[in-house]
C-alpha cells in the first residue's frame, strides 16, 4: 500500500486517502476518532467522513453472504460470512458441528462489524442459519444470552427458533431454560425428548473447549484487524508527513491506534485457554513511528467548541485563570499522576518524572501515562482524568449511584476495612473531552495492587508471607457484595462501571494495613 515516492503529493492529502484507502479501511480510521467528534472538521479530515452513509448503504445492499466449506474449518468450526461486492468481511457466524445420535450445530456468536449494525445483517445471517440446517437436516441450538429489553432479543423467536419448553422435563429445564432449538422438517417427526439431553450433557462437557476456540478465533480474527489498520496508517502518514516533519494528526492516529492495541493485550490475557500463540508482538512499530511523541488528545484545531464546567462552583473559584482560558491545554501540561507502575517503569528507564513519552514508550508501558494529571488547589491535591465523551456519560450515570452507595457505606465496615467513594468534584469540557476532578487519594487501583505485589522484588516476601494478592481481591469482592444486596435492578446496570481502590502508601509502594490480634486488613476501600 505504499504509495510510489516519484507520485507528487496532492494539495490536499485526505483527497488523496479517499483514493488509496477502502471504505472498510477508512471506517477503521474513523473507529479511532472519539465518538464525540464530529465530521464538520476545518483541517480537511472530512475526507475520511465523505459521502460516508451512502456508501455503507451501497457495500450492505450489494454484500452477499458466503458458507465457509468444512474442509476448510478446523475442529468441526463452520462460518458464514456476510461479505461486500470487493470480499470486505461486514458480518460472521461461527458455529459448531457434531453429531450426537442426530446432526447439530451449535451456533456461538454473531457478529456484525460496528458501522454495518443496524441495517438488517445480523437478520440474514440468522436467515441463512437456518436455511443451512433445512439443507442438512441439522438441529440448531443456541444459548440466547441476549437481554429481554434489548431489541434483538426477539430476533430468534420470530425465525422459528423455539424454548425447550416441549421438549425436556422440567428438572432439566431450569439447567438449559436459556437455550433455544430449531428444528427443521426433515426432523420434525423426531421424537425428541430422549435425544436432547445427551447432547445438551455434550455440550455443558465441552463448553471450556468451546470458549477456548472462540477465543482463539477471535484474537487472531482481531490482530488481522489490527495489522490491516498499520497499513492503513503508515500510508496516511507517507502522504502527510513532509520531509521528516512529524505531523500531529499522524501522531495522534498512531497514539490511539497504540492504546487500542495495548488494552486489546490487556483483554485477551485473561481470555480462557489464551497461549499467547497469536501476539500482539507480531506488530512492530516501524523505529521512525515508535520515536514519535504521543499525541493522546485531539489537537485543538480539530474541534470549534466553546469548553463547559460543571460541578462544585466552591472549587471552581479556586482554579486557576489560565485553565479556565484554555482548559485542555492547561491541564495537558500538568505533571502526570505518579501510579506505581509509572514510577517503576521510570526507574528502570531512569529517567526524571517529565520525561517525552514516545508511541514505542507506550507499548512499553501498557498504558498511557498522560491520561491522570496532577494538580494542587488549596493546598491538597487532585488528579484530572481525561475520558472521551462516551465514557463521560457513563461516569454521569454512575454520580447518582455513588450518592446511593455513600449512604450504604457511612454505618458499615469489612472486617474493619472503611467503605468510602471518591466521586467527580468538577467536570471540564474542552476539545472533544471531558476531564473530571477528583481528590487524589492515598489508594491505588485494586488491580495495579495484584500487580504491584506479584512483581515487585520488595513486595513479593510480604506477598508470600500473608497472602497479600488474596487480601486483595478478598477486600473488594467483600465490599461489593456487602452493597450489591441493596441496590435495585436499575442501579445494578451502572454497578459494571464502578472502578475500587484499596488504600496504599505511594511514596513507599506499600499497602496501608492495620495489624491487630486477628489479622492484617487494608485501612480502607474506596469506589469511584
Amino acid at each position: 500500500m505504499n504509495l510510489p515516492q516519484t507520485q507528487k503529493k496532492p494539495a490536499n492529502p485526505d483527497v488523496c486517502l479517499s483514493e488509496a484507502v477502502t471504505l472498510q479501511e477508512r471506517l477503521h480510521l474513523i473507529g479511532l476518532l472519539d465518538q464525540g467528534l464530529e465530521p464538520t472538521l476545518t483541517n480537511g479530515l472530512s475526507g475520511l467522513f465523505r459521502d460516508l452513509s451512502e456508501q455503507i448503504d451501497k457495500t450492505v445492499q450489494s454484500s452477499n453472504l458466503k458458507c465457509l466449506n468444512p474442509q476448510n474449518s478446523s475442529n468441526g468450526f463452520h462460518r458464514i460470512e456476510i461479505n461486500s461486492e470487493s470480499n470486505e468481511t461486514l458480518g460472521w457466524m461461527n458455529m459448531l458441528y457434531f453429531n450426537k445420535t442426530i446432526p447439530c450445530y451449535y451456533l456461538i456468536y454473531v457478529e456484525v462489524a460496528p458501522f454495518f449494525r443496524k441495517k438488517g445483517l445480523g437478520s440474514r445471517i440468522i436467515d441463512r442459519f437456518k436455511q443451512f440446517l433445512n439443507d442438512k437436516s441439522a438441529l440448531g441450538i443456541l444459548d440466547n444470552i441476549i437481554p429481554k429489553e434489548d431489541p434483538t432479543f426477539s430476533l430468534y423467536r420470530r425465525s422459528g427458533w423455539q424454548p425447550l419448553d416441549d421438549y425436556m422435563a422440567a428438572p432439566l429445564l431450569l439447567q438449559y431454560e436459556r437455550y433455544l432449538i430449531y428444528v427443521p422438517p426433515g426432523l420434525r417427526r423426531r421424537v425428541l425428548k430422549d435425544v436432547l439431553p445427551k447432547i445438551f450433557y455434550h455440550l455443558s462437557r465441552k463448553r471450556a473447549i468451546l470458549d477456548m476456540r472462540d477465543n482463539e478465533s477471535m484474537v487472531q480474527q482481531t490482530l488481522q484487524e489490527f495489522r490491516d489498520l498499520y497499513q492503513v496508517l503508515q500510508t496516511r502518514s507517507q502522504v502527510r508527513t513532509d520531509h521528516g516533519k512529524i505531523d500531529m494528526e499522524s501522531r495522534f492516529f498512531f497514539t490511539r491506534f497504540v492504546i487500542k492495541l495495548i488494552a486489546f493485550r490487556r483483554l485477551i490475557g485473561d481470555l480462557i485457554g489464551y497461549t499467547g500463540g497469536e501476539s500482539i508482538e507480531q506488530i512492530t512499530l516501524a523505529p521512525e513511528i515508535a520515536a514519535w511523541p504521543i499525541q493522546s488528545y485531539i489537537p485543538a484545531e480539530w474541534i470549534r467548541a466553546v469548553p463547559s464546567i460543571s460541578g462544585d462552583f466552591k472549587l471552581l473559584a479556586h482554579l486557576p485563570g489560565a485553565l479556565l482560558g484554555k482548559p485542555a491545554v492547561f491541564i495537558e501540561a500538568l505533571p502526570n499522576y505518579q501510579r506505581p507502575s509509572l514510577k517503576s517503569w521510570l526507574d528502570k528507564k531512569g529517567v526524571d518524572r517529565s520525561p517525552v513519552i514516545t508511541i514505542g514508550d507506550l507499548m512499553d508501558l501498557g498504558f498511557d501515562p498522560t491520561r491522570l494529571k496532577e494538580i494542587t488547589l488549596k493546598g491538597q491535591t487532585y488528579v484530572f482524568e481525561r475520558v472521551q465523551r462516551k465514557q463521560s456519560i457513563e461516569i454521569q450515570q454512575k454520580q447518582r449511584l455513588l450518592d446511593r452507595l455513600k449512604t450504604l457505606m457511612a454505618p458499615q465496615t469489612i472486617q474493619g476495612t472503611r467503605m468510602k467513594i471518591n466521586p467527580p468534584l468538577l467536570w471540564i469540557s474542552d476539545q472533544g473531552h471531558t476531564y473530571i476532578l477528583r481528590e487524589k487519594i492515598a489508594a491505588i487501583h485494586w488491580e495495579e495492587a495484584l500487580d504491584q505485589v506479584q512483581t515487585q522484588d520488595a513486595l513479593k516476601p510480604l506477598n508470600r508471607l500473608i497472602g497479600l494478592d488474596q487480601r486483595i481481591k478478598k477486600t473488594v469482592q467483600s465490599a461489593m457484595s456487602c452493597l450489591s444486596a441493596d441496590l435495585t435492578l436499575e442501579e445494578q446496570k451502572e454497578w459494571r462501571h464502578l472502578s475500587w481502590f484499596v488504600s496504599w502508601n505511594r511514596s513507599s509502594n506499600q499497602p496501608a494495613l492495620v495489624l491487630d490480634d486477628s489479622e492484617p486488613y487494608f485501612e480502607s476501600v474506596f469506589v469511584a
